[in-house]
């Protein structure tokens, strides 16, 4: 199963879609509902339903190449520098593993890199993770180019310590390392080196899930350590550069990285020393080798695929009828159709409430409540689903996803499309609508503000241009601002010289402790007014309160209340507004074995164990 909980789950940026669109006429509520019948009978029929069900694994061969794409090309072969790019954090991922895996059909904790234990002193109100390395693990070199070494505790400890532990690596782990005591105080997660393969977290207070607090991928330390200790971390930073030939960097995962061609390829092969294997004793992965060309146009990738010149596709809304049709679903030839329900999670818009740019008219507008509800209201859900993902999504009105153990169907948001709710919300704010037809603050200012989007992705193009129309109709200017990805990171992160934008975060909340550097104050990711040093509202402050009180709450029945009013807390104050759910596809080549493939909106598309047709 795919490890989806590596890391303390920060959270990671994701160009959520880059489905295009035709343009619809608005519809109302029953064309909507007819238009979205209509697909539901016709493309949605025409597809496999196959969740994940954790019913055993079918041995397959080994053999055979995998194509595939990838969006752009790496920034680094650095795993410090990846954690805050997408794409890199992706290229990087066949070359490490996880402790440990979550199984979310199951509901339990399965050991990876290491098995555990976890032990509580009731007494003193603390708690232990104890892990144990498997005695199969090595740091390997493509082609034996250097002798392998093997994992060990000293490269968890490292990595922790000198990597996520020093807050000048910038890692986006750092502030996960501290738990808030009952007291207020702040106290860290330490670890401690038993032996050569024993490791132990110890924490300050008891909480819920240690696993998911400790569970992390991490890098070899004969190699970073070495360069800490003799530059620092500008040092570590500059191992690893994409100058490098990739065949220097070790793997503990399923694959070497063994060529890069700027602009055009990424080549792995297949780790025989990789430590996971099948039921015959066969190492998995099964393909020898993978090939992912670097394809940013998304319309290019689906040529390739339809030519049969890459193994799997994500598809657009309006690539979905020609697709579907195209397929034969199981079949020798072609390529078959999954779908899965709504994502877990959704894209949001989000205003910047940073003091730093407090003498702003738009600080004003966005720190008052009613005005962030007031664009919730103007915010057209059912426009977008019937216009940019063709009836294919539903609304986002909850705040966790009911995968999570404490989502609550009567706890939703209050603040939904309605232009008279957003003018009386407006009103009571101050805010008033003038004869010229624009609308204006209690200080004479005209409302017009900037909504940042990716520029890569046509759906959300689409979206900012529905948001743009709707507050238009109340007097409201927004001026689309389009830029790449890393200068958005760049002002997310570092310059906050941003107004309001729509973006998605990666992860589906399962966990309701997951994203903590998102929903606290002090967190590096709470995107609209990061790092506080004490919060900056009440409101944060109680949810702060409420995560880590409930964080620390083995019975579930006793931490329910605690999560049910943090929910409440964020759908009211709205710092972001979830937009829509958007229903996923993937296709793949039929000249690889279906019995391994799984999809569905949890794990996504399960294919870490497939492997070719008999007789290809």
């Amino acid at each position: 199963m795919k490890n989806r909980f590596a890391l303390f789950l920060t959270a990671v940026f994701v160009l959520f879609g880059l489905w295009g669109c035709k343009k619809y006429p608005e519809m109302t509520l029953e064309e909507i509902d007819a238009y979205r019948s209509g697909i539901s009978g016709g493309i949605l029929a025409k597809t496999l339903d196959r969740p994940f069900k954790d019913e055993g694994w079918k041995t397959g061969k080994a053999g055979g190449i995998w194509n595939g794409t990838i969006s752009s090309d790496p920034k680094s072969f650095n795993l410090l520098i990846a954690e805050r790019d997408a794409a890199t954090s992706g290229i990087l991922s066949g070359l490490t593993d996880a402790l440990v895996d979550y199984n979310y059909v199951k509901r339990e904790w399965q050991p990876r890199l290491a098995d555990f234990e976890i032990l509580t002193d009731e007494k003193n109100g603390t708690l232990d993770v104890v892990y144990t390395l498997r005695d199969d693990i090595y740091w390997s070199f493509y082609e034996d180019l250097q002798p392998k070494v093997k994992v060990s505790s000293d490269d968890v400890v490292f990595w922790y310590d000198e990597i996520y532990g020093d807050e000048e690596c910038g890692s986006s782990a750092y502030n996960s390392r501290f738990m808030t005591m009952s007291d207020g105080t702040e106290r860290e997660i330490t670890v401690e080196k038993l032996d050569d393969r024993r490791f132990v977290f110890h924490f300050p207070r008891i909480v819920a899930e240690p696993l998911l607090a400790t569970n992390m991928s991490f890098g070899p330390a004969f190699i970073y350590k070495k360069a800490k200790e003799e530059g620092g971390v500008q040092g570590v930073k500059q191992l690893f550069s994409v100058a490098e030939d990739p065949k220097t960097i070790p793997s503990c995962g399923k694959y070497f990285l063994t060529q890069y061609n700027p602009g055009q390829s990424i080549v792995y092969q297949r780790n025989p020393d990789y430590w996971e294997k099948d039921a015959e004793g066969k190492s998995i992965v099964y393909p020898d080798k993978k090939i992912c060309r670097i394809v940013s146009d998304n319309n290019t990738s689906y040529l390739l695929f339809k030519g049969g010149k890459i193994e799997d596709y994500s598809p657009s809304p309006e690539q979905l009828e020609d697709l579907v049709e195209s397929a034969d679903n199981l079949g020798t030839d072609g390529y078959s159709v999954f779908s899965s329900a709504g994502n877990l999670d959704a894209p949001f818009w989000t205003f910047n409430q940073n003091p730093k740019n407090s003498d702003k008219d738009y600080y004003r507008w966005f720190t008052k409540k009613e005005f962030r509800q007031a664009m919730s209201c103007l915010l057209n859900r059912e426009r977008i689903i019937s216009q940019t993902y063709r009836g294919l999504g539903e609304p986002k009105y909850t705040f966790f996803p009911s995968a999570n153990k404490f989502y609550n169907e009567e706890i939703f948001l209050q603040y939904r499309f309605s232009h008279s709710h957003a003018e009386k919300l407006l009103q009571a704010a101050g805010f008033k609508k003038k004869s010229d037809g624009f609308l204006y603050d209690q200080n004479g200012a005209k409302v017009e503000f900037d909504l940042t989007i990716v520029s890569s992705g046509s759906v959300v193009s689409d979206i900012a241009q529905i948001i743009t129309d709707e507050c238009k109709k109340e007097g409201i200017t927004i001026n689309v601002r389009q830029t790449d990805f890393q200068r958005l990171v760049e002002q997310l992160t570092s310059t906050y010289d941003w107004q309001s934008l729509i973006i998605g975060l990666s992860g589906g909340s399962i966990f309701p402790t997951q994203g903590s550097n998102v929903w606290l104050s002090g967190g590096n990711l709470h995107m609209w007014n990061p790092l506080q040093k004490t919060p900056a509202t009440d409101w944060e402050e109680r949810i702060d309160w409420l995560y880590n009180e409930a964080s620390c709450i083995i019975d579930e029945k006793k931490a329910k209340p605690y999560w049910d009013e943090y929910q409440r807390i964020i759908l009211e104050q709205c710092p972001v507004i979830y937009l829509v759910r958007g229903r996923s596809f993937y296709a793949l080549n039929n000249r690889w074995d279906m019995s391994n493939v799984y999809f569905d909106n949890t794990g996504g598309a399960e294919t870490s164990r497939v492997f070719l047709r008999q007789g290809l």
